[in-house]
């Protein structure tokens, strides 16, 4: 029953910022994992961020030093601040919830756009 809903995407210069958020709803638990995927245009989904409930950080090796997740459980939010943007993170920015148990689930925003540009 878990809800995502994202914002924050827009059209950036190269070298510029955007911070995305995601509204969570629903029924959460310590152990499920939230992090951002995202698409870029004829690729495939990849993982971008991800972070437990207690705070531990993952990110990919394209984006490690540039961008931090962050997490608020409390009001189940979660954010991905972007810095030093390229042209290669243009993709379509998804907020997911992963539920752990029984089993895996994932539950998935609708994405938003972002564009690095000149």
């Amino acid at each position: 029953q878990v809800q995502l809903v994202e914002s924050g995407g827009g059209l950036v210069q190269p070298g510029g910022s955007l911070r995305l958020s995601c509204a969570a709803s629903g029924i959460f638990s310590i152990l499920d994992v939230m992090g951002w995927y995202r698409q870029a245009p004829g690729k495939e989904r990849e993982l971008v961020a991800t972070i437990t409930y207690a705070g531990a950080t993952n990110y990919a090796d394209s984006v490690k030093g540039r961008f931090t997740i962050s997490r608020d459980n409390a009001k189940n939010t979660v954010a991905l601040q972007m810095n030093s943007l390229k042209p290669e993170d243009t993709a379509v920015y998804y907020c997911n919830y992963r539920r752990t148990t029984p089993y895996n689930v994932d539950f998935w925003g609708q994405g938003t756009q972002v564009t690095v540009s000149s």
